[in-house]
């Protein structure tokens, strides 16, 4: 039934999938990175035993989480040579720029550490150690960071000239401070911790749920999970709302709206320069989801006092766990009102998507990438929610994050031979 499906229409929603699947996986590594190293510094600075538990057992997690969503990364980036050449040839010089600068500069020194950090249990001094997992940390945030320059800089192109049809790049200050890339961070920051507090009071919630006999370490994890709920739920919707003043006009509707399409169309020529429907059921459903998640939060504030309510409250416990999918949903919705809102543009009012696709790209040929991509990203969406239920419901006692190594059996001793 695909076969016969328009290209340009396939190739989005092939994009769409594998960047709204890799998109859950950073946020949750965003958060759950910030977090293991909060609670690592504690347990540095005050030698608590619970905290440096707490610290390899979110911290698996976490590891878990970033090495399947690499690989959700590295093939998404095949795409733009694959069916978007279009836009590297029009807009490379602007676009790539900082994709270059995440990719050299953010990546490979975040993994590098990562791994220091993976391996240097017990090898290394407890400040350096520390200070490796606060290398990983703000090295996401500046891999998200340039990410969201280049996303930005599509949905509000600035710093930039246009020379043989080609845009070059006359003002990296202005492309590095792009209110659309800023406000977009400091939004997917909250959402990260959002996500993750949410993720660590689910898991503890299933403990503590089952009667666990590790109470002390999920009452802390509880709370650290809630606090970040707490703290977070109002930024991310602020943040958020801070952006429609930048929003492209004909998102925003009335005469602003009219005057744009009408400006496209002279300049472009006719076409339906105003945002798909599906634009506003991503908006209505994220902040639908937003409210709900302010509702759980009023009820956190609410128990956060008190410790035994926390471990006793089998319906909140319930509550957490249901709420974990939430932030999920509300960063998909939120993702889909960004990118399909200001369509029909891959960059607004420079290129627009059908030119941006890759020439003599046939429904076949997207056809069987598409079908090859989605069995893929489902797998590996599969395997990572997999191994993170596994290890999260083995809680504290099947760590094997830092882990001395088994001690390898003793010699048999040879009595001498007379």
């Amino acid at each position: 039934m695909l076969m016969g499906a328009d290209p340009l229409v396939l190739a989005r929603v092939q994009f769409a999938l594998t960047a709204g699947t890799h998109f859950m996986f950073v946020a949750l590594t965003l958060g759950l990175a910030t977090l293991v190293a909060l609670t690592q510094t504690r347990a540095a600075v005050s030698g608590s035993a619970v905290h440096e538990r707490m610290v390899r057992f979110w911290g698996q997690l976490y590891v878990i989480n970033y090495a399947v969503g690499i690989v959700t990364g590295l093939v998404m980036e095949f795409q733009f040579g694959m069916s978007w050449s279009g836009l590297s040839r029009v807009t490379g010089n602007v676009f790539g720029a900082p994709l270059a600068l995440e990719t050299i500069v953010a990546f490979f020194v975040e993994s590098t550490f990562l791994g220091l950090w993976i391996f240097g249990w017990d090898r290394l001094n407890r400040w350096v150690h520390l200070a490796l997992i606060w290398v990983v940390t703000l090295t996401a945030y500046l891999s998200a960071y340039f990410v969201l320059v280049a996303n930005g800089w599509l949905q509000r192109p600035v710093g930039f000239v246009m020379v043989d049809g080609v845009a070059r790049l006359d003002d990296v200050g202005a492309l590095l401070a792009n209110p659309t890339a800023l406000l977009a961070f400091f939004h997917v920051l909250f959402g990260g911790l959002l996500t993750a507090g949410f993720f660590m009071a689910g898991v503890s919630g299933f403990h503590l749920l089952r009667r666990t006999a590790e109470v002390e370490f999920f009452r802390r994890s509880m709370r650290i999970g809630l606090l970040t709920v707490m703290v977070s739920v109002m930024p991310v919707v602020v943040f958020g709302g801070m952006q429609f003043q930048y929003a492209q006009p004909t998102k925003t509707g009335g005469r602003k709206a009219a005057a744009a399409v009408a400006d496209f169309t002279a300049r472009f020529g006719p076409d339906d320069y105003r945002p798909p429907v599906l634009a506003g059921v991503g908006e209505a459903l994220m902040m639908t989801m937003w409210m709900l998640m302010l509702l759980v939060a009023a009820v956190a504030l609410v128990k956060f006092p008190f410790g035994r309510w926390l471990v006793r409250g089998r319906v909140f416990h319930v509550l957490m766990i249901a709420a974990v999918p939430l932030p999920y949903v509300a960063m998909v919705a939120g993702w889909v009102f960004r990118e399909v809102g200001r369509q029909p543009w891959m960059v607004y009012g420079v290129l627009k998507t059908r030119d941006a696709l890759s020439p003599g790209v046939g429904s076949g040929t997207v056809t069987v990438s598409f079908a090859a991509f989605s069995v893929l990203f489902a797998v590996l969406f599969g395997v990572n929610a997999w191994l993170l239920a596994r290890f999260a419901r083995r809680g504290p006692e099947g760590v094997g994050l830092g882990a001395p190594p088994p001690a390898e059996p003793a010699a048999p001793v040879m009595s001498p031979t007379f």
